[in-house]
Formats: structure tokens, C-alpha cells, sequence
């Protein structure tokens, strides 16, 4: 790598953000994205992905990009995007570095050490109010609780940033180590474009309008979830036109 000098410094900050704890290692999932300016464990060497190329068609008609990725020993490769994936899955040391900004903000498994801090949970609404009902599959209630979950929803349609309405329980994820506040904010932020607008009054008369329903679907949600655990959620972006997760221009 001719110019390493001006990648240099980006290694040492990485290295230092690892030992200080502002980033993580986490292990590659088969298949995962991959990303301009992102930083993995390969081999044992720090890699930088420093270009992705334009995408085309490789010769199993599979999109494919070539990647120019800067090692920390200072050499450089121009490989395969898919090639990229499939070595750093096969590596049992291969490793996703996390952004910053994102940080580790909670494990998907708990370790000897950890203390568990709450959960996050998706309810659908029973309500027969015609919105809500015609779009029942896609609208749910995000939170996050330190409490059990059927204790939170016991007097469900009594409340009305419950729609004033029973609900179910879609999905939930355990929680780790995690400000649960921040969790909640960085989630109801992300999917905020599709937050259901919708006013309800509650058992006195007085209108509300509640703030954590949104029109996601549960894949989508899912999706930000395993961003949020891996820590790559800071380079995607929730579209609501086309429902789904995109990588952030």
C-alpha cells in the first residue's frame, strides 16, 4: 500500500477506541453487509475497507463489488466483495469492528458477567378502531421496559399510549448492560419517518397522542434490532416507502 501513511492514523484510533472500550469486536454473520469506511479482524491483521466499487453480475448471475481494502501490516488487496464475506465467516478470529457513533448497546447473549437491564418489546394493537385495524399487521408499539412485560400491559385499554386498547406481545429481546432510555430514543429516532400519527382520547375525554406506535413492519424491526446488537446500525437508514432497512448514502 503506497499510501498506508495516510491510513495509518485511522488503525491507531481504531486500536485505542478497542482497548478504551468505545468500540467492539463482533463475529461476522454469514453473508453480512459490508460497507465503505467499516473495519474487521482478519487473519490477525486490522483491515480497512477504504473503496466498495460499482456493482454488477458475476458469473452465477450474483451482484457482486470490488473492494479496495487496506491491511494494518500495510499491504492492500482490490478482492471480491463476496470474497471478503465468505473469508471473514471462515475465519473463526474473523471480526466486525463497531462503529463508534452506534457503539455495542447491547448482547444478544448474556455472560457470566452481565447483569440483566430490561427488554425490548413489539406489540400489535386489538383495537377496532378502523385505522388501526385496517393496517394491524404493520402498526406496533416499540418500548423498552425493565419490568415484565405482563405487568406493563395488565390495564392496556385503560391507557391510552396503549390506544386505549388490549394488546399482544409480537416479539421481544433481552437486554444487557444497556441505558435503557438511550436504547429507547436511538430505536423511536431511527423509525421515527413511520411514526403512526394518530390521536386518541383517553378515559377522562382529553386527547393524546401517543408516541411510540409506528407503521414497520416486524422484519424491519428485527433487522434494526440485529444492527443495533452488532453495531452497524449508524450506516443504515429506515426508508417507510419501501419498508425496509437501506444503507445510509
Amino acid at each position: 500500500c503506497k499510501d498506508f501513511e495516510t491510513f495509518k492514523p485511522k488503525f491507531e484510533q481504531v486500536q485505542n477506541d478497542l482497548k478504551e472500550g468505545i468500540r467492539e469486536s463482533r463475529r461476522f454473520g454469514e453473508d453480512a453487509d459490508i460497507a465503505e469506511g467499516e473495519f474487521f479482524i482478519l487473519g490477525g491483521q486490522t483491515v480497512y475497507v477504504d473503496q466498495v466499487g460499482e456493482a454488477f453480475l458475476n458469473q452465477y448471475d450474483r451482484k457482486d463489488r470490488r473492494l479496495r481494502i487496506i491491511y494494518s501490516n500495510s499491504t492492500e488487496s482490490d478482492i471480491l466483495l463476496r470474497s471478503f464475506q465468505r473469508a471473514l465467516y471462515k475465519d473463526t478470529a474473523g471480526r466486525r469492528i463497531t462503529d463508534p457513533v452506534a457503539g455495542p448497546l447491547f448482547a444478544s447473549v448474556a455472560d457470566a458477567t452481565d447483569s440483566e437491564s430490561g427488554t425490548v418489546y413489539v406489540l400489535r394493537s386489538k383495537s377496532d378502531h378502523p385505522l388501526i385495524s385496517g393496517n394491524r399487521d404493520v402498526i406496533h408499539k416499540i418500548g423498552v421496559t425493565g419490568s415484565k412485560i405482563e405487568t406493563r400491559i395488565t390495564n392496556a385499554k385503560l391507557d391510552a399510549t396503549f390506544l386505549m386498547a388490549d394488546v399482544e406481545v409480537i416479539a421481544t429481546y433481552e437486554l444487557f448492560n444497556i441505558n435503557r432510555s438511550k436504547l429507547e430514543n436511538l430505536i423511536h429516532r431511527f423509525f421515527g419517518a413511520a411514526r403512526f400519527e394518530i390521536e386518541i382520547k383517553d378515559r377522562f375525554g382529553i386527547p393524546i397522542k401517543p408516541r411510540e406506535w409506528f407503521l414497520v413492519p416486524l422484519q424491519a424491526i428485527n433487522e434494526a434490532i440485529e444492527r443495533i446488537q452488532d453495531g452497524t446500525i449508524a450506516a443504515y437508514q429506515y426508508d417507510p416507502k419501501e419498508a425496509k432497512l437501506k444503507l445510509s448514502k
